[in-house]
């Protein structure tokens, strides 16, 4: 089963989520998950705000 940290560490490495990818962690935040998924989930809200990883949904809204 994929964990939040994994999908985080793909947007990270690539500086891009994908709606699939936000998707993906919208499904897996509704389950139980431990302190490193909580933390790698609040690393990718930081690089999201900080410009750092860029959110496909976001560019979508603005075309």
């Amino acid at each position: 089963m994929t964990r939040i940290r994994d999908v985080v560490q793909q947007a990270l490495v690539t500086g891009y989520l994908t709606v699939e990818a936000e998707n993906q962690l919208r499904h897996l935040l509704t389950t139980r998950y431990d302190l490193e998924d909580f933390n790698a989930f609040m690393a990718l809200q930081d690089a999201a705000m900080n410009g750092r990883v860029k959110q496909e949904s976001r560019e979508k809204c603005s075309i």
